[in-house]
C-alpha cells in the first residue's frame, strides 16, 4: 500500500539554497526542486491548469493505492478461477511489490532526467496497459508476468506525482495541496478492500474477479489525454547518472531470495534453491563494492552508502525492511483465512478489516500532531508492542471461538492492532530522516520507501514457510487454513519484537523542524504514509 522527498528551505544563512548534488528518489522531487533553486520547465505560480494537474496526479496516485489493496482481498477467487497454486498466489502480489522496489529509485532519476511529465504520461499508460493485461489472463503465468509489469510502470508514474505537485505549486500553496492529496490517497487506502470486495461479489458479466483490473482502463485512458493537456513538463537542473548496474545487482539478490522462498516448498525444497539463497550475501557485498566504485567514478550510485554510517538511519531502514515482513505475511494470510478458512464471501472480509482501516486513520493522526514531538521513539516502540499484543488477543480468539468466530469478535483485535500500526507508520520516515545530512536528503527518504517494499515482497515470499509450510494439503479449505493462521500470527509477533528492539537506534526524542542543523527539514508526505495519517 506504496514516495516522499524532502524540502529545502529557501534560504539559509549563507544564502539561497544551491544545487543539492543528491539522486532524486523514488518517491519524489529531488532537493533541486525545492523552492529558491531554479527549475527547467516550473510551472507558474498564476496558471490556473496547475488545479487541473493536480486532480490528474492525484488520481493516479489513487488508482495505484486501489490496486494495490484491491488485490488481496480477490486473491481467493483467482485461485478457484484458476486452480492456482500457492507460489502462483504469491507472486501475483510479490511479483508487483518487487517490480515496484527494484523501479523507484530508478523512476524518481528518470524523471528527472527525462522529464516528469514524460514519465508520467509512459508510466500511467503502462500501467492500464498493463492492466489490461492482468484483467484478461488465461492463466496463473500471464497474471504473474503482467502484475510484474504492472509494477514496474508503477515504478515510473508514482515518483512523478509528488515531483509534478513540488514544482507545479509555489510554496504557500502546499500545504493545502497535501492536505488534499492526503485525503484522496487515503481515502484510496481504505476504499480499495471495499471495492475490490463488492466488484469480486458482484462477479460483473461473470467475470469474477477480473472487473479489479479493468477498472483502470478509464481511469487510466483519461489520465493519459488530460496529462498531455494540462501538466506542465519539468526537468532537474542537473541530474545525476544512472545507477543500472547498482538496479540489477539489488534486483537479481531479491529475486534469489525471493523466487526461491515462493517455490521451495511446491519442489520438496531442491538444492537449487538453497544455492541461491547462498549466494545473496556474496550478491550483497559485490553491491556494496560497486556502489563505493560509482562513488568514486562520478558520484551517483544507487545507494548513498555514507547514510549508513547515521546510526538513526541505519535502524530505521532495519525497522522498515522488518516492517514490509511482518505486513506482508499478515495481510496475505489473513485474508486466506477469512475466505479459505472460515468460508467467508469477499464481501463480509472486505467489511470485516473496516475497524482496523479506521484505527490507523484515527491512531495515526494522533501520533503525529500529539504524541511523538512529546515522547519521541517511545510512541513508535508502543505501537510495536500494541500491535503485537493485537495480534495475540487474535490468536486467542481465533483459537477460542474457532470456526464460529464472527466479525465482531474481531473487532477487539483488529483496532487494537490499527492502533499499534498508526503509532508506527505515520512519524516513521520523519523519525528515521531527523538526523539525516540534508544533502542526502532525497536519497535517504527514497531509499526508507523502497526498502519498505522490499520487506513486503520478502514477507509475501516467507508466506510459503511461516503459512503454507503448515499444511499438508492447501488444497483442503477450512480448519487447516485456521490453523495455519495462528502459527503465522506468532511469526508476526516475533518480527514486531525485533522491531521494538530495534527501535532503540530511532533518536530517543524527535528534533523539532526548527532547530534541525544541516539536517532534513521536512519529508513530503508518500502515498503508503499520508494513507495512514
Amino acid at each position: 500500500m506504496s514516495t516522499e522527498t524532502s524540502q529545502t528551505s529557501p534560504e539559509r544563512k549563507n544564502g539561497p539554497v544551491r544545487e543539492e548534488r543528491n539522486a532524486p528518489t523514488a518517491s519524489a522531487p529531488d532537493p533541486a526542486s525545492a523552492p529558491g533553486t531554479a527549475e527547467e520547465g516550473a510551472a507558474s505560480p498564476g496558471d490556473r491548469r496547475r488545479w487541473l494537474a493536480l486532480a490528474i496526479v492525484m488520481t493516479a496516485a489513487f488508482m495505484d493505492l486501489v490496486d494495490v489493496t484491491i488485490v488481496n482481498i480477490a486473491i481467493p477467487s483467482m485461485r478457484e478461477g484458476f486452480g492456482a497454486s500457492t507460489s502462483a498466489i504469491q507472486w501475483i502480489t510479490a511479483g508487483y511489490a518487487l517490480a515496484f522496489a527494484a523501479g523507484l529509485i530508478t523512476g524518481g532519476r528518470l524523471g528527472d532526467i527525462y522529464g516528469r511529465k514524460r514519465l508520467f504520461l509512459l508510466g500511467i499508460a503502462g500501467f492500464t496497459a498493463a492492466s489490461l493485461l492482468c484483467g484478461i489472463a488465461a492463466n496463473p503465468s500471464m497474471l504473474v508476468v503482467s502484475r510484474i509489469l504492472q509494477g514496474a510502470m508503477a515504478a515510473l508514474m508514482v515518483p512523478q506525482v509528488l515531483a509534478i505537485i513540488h514544482v507545479t505549486f509555489p510554496p504557500h500553496e502546499r500545504g493545502k495541496v497535501f492536505g488534499m492529496f492526503g485525503a484522496i490517497v487515503g481515502l484510496g487506502a481504505v476504499s480499495g478492500p471495499m471495492l475490490g470486495a463488492l466488484l469480486t461479489q458482484w462477479n460483473l458479466f461473470g467475470l469474477e474477479w477480473r472487473p479489479i483490473f479493468l477498472i483502470n482502463l478509464p481511469v487510466g485512458i483519461a489520465g493519459v489525454i488530460l496529462g498531455r493537456k494540462f501538466i506542465t513538463e519539468s526537468k532537474a537542473p542537473q541530474a545525476l547518472r544512472l545507477d543500472l548496474v547498482g538496479v540489477i545487482l539489488a534486483t537479481v539478490g531479491l529475486v534469489m531470495l525471493i523466487f526461491p522462498l515462493t517455490h521451495g516448498r511446491e519442489n520438496d525444497w531442491p538444492l537449487w534453491g538453497f544455492l541461491c539463497m547462498g549466494a545473496v550475501p556474496f550478491l550483497f557485498v559485490g553491491f556494496i563494492a560497486y556502489e563505493k566504485y560509482k562513488i568514486k567514478k562520478d558520484g551517483s550510485p544507487l545507494v548513498e552508502l555514507s547514510l549508513f554510517k547515521v546510526k538513526s538511519f541505519a535502524g530505521g531502514i532495519a525497522v522498515q525492511l522488518t516492517f514490509g515482513i511482518a505486513t506482508g505475511i499478515f495481510f496475505l494470510v489473513w485474508t486466506l483465512y477469512m475466505q479459505m478458512g472460515l468460508g467467508w464471501s469477499a464481501l463480509r472480509a472486505g467489511t470485516t478489516g473496516i475497524p482496523f482501516s479506521l484505527a490507523v486513520s484515527a491512531a495515526a493522526g494522533i501520533s503525529v500532531q500529539k504524541l511523538v514531538p512529546r515522547f519521541g521513539r517511545k510512541v513508535l516502540q508502543a505501537g510495536a508492542l500494541t500491535m503485537a499484543a493485537g495480534l495475540l488477543l487474535y490468536i486467542w480468539e481465533s483459537e477460542h471461538y474457532g470456526m464460529g468466530i464472527a466479525s465482531w469478535q474481531m473487532a477487539a483485535p483488529l483496532v487494537v492492532m490499527g492502533i499499534g500500526m498508526g503509532l508506527i507508520v505515520a512519524p516513521l520516515t520523519d523519525t528515521v530522516l531527523s538526523q539525516v545530512p540534508r544533502e542526502h536528503a532525497g536519497s535517504a527518504s527514497g531509499l526508507i520507501n523502497t526498502t519498505g517494499q522490499m520487506g513486503n515482497a520478502l514477507g509475501l515470499g516467507l508466506t510459503s514457510v511461516v503459512f503454507f509450510g503448515l499444511i499438508d494439503d492447501d488444497r483442503v479449505y477450512g480448519a487447516p487454513y485456521v490453523e495455519a493462521f495462528r502459527g503465522a500470527l506468532w511469526w508476526v509477533v516475533a518480527v514486531l519484537v525485533v522491531i521494538f528492539a530495534v527501535m532503540f537506534m530511532l533518536p530517543r526524542k524527535q528534533v523539532p523542524m526548527g532547530e534541525r542543523e544541516g539536517a532534513v527539514e521536512q519529508a513530503d508526505p508518500s502515498p503508503e504514509k499520508v494513507a495512514a495519517a
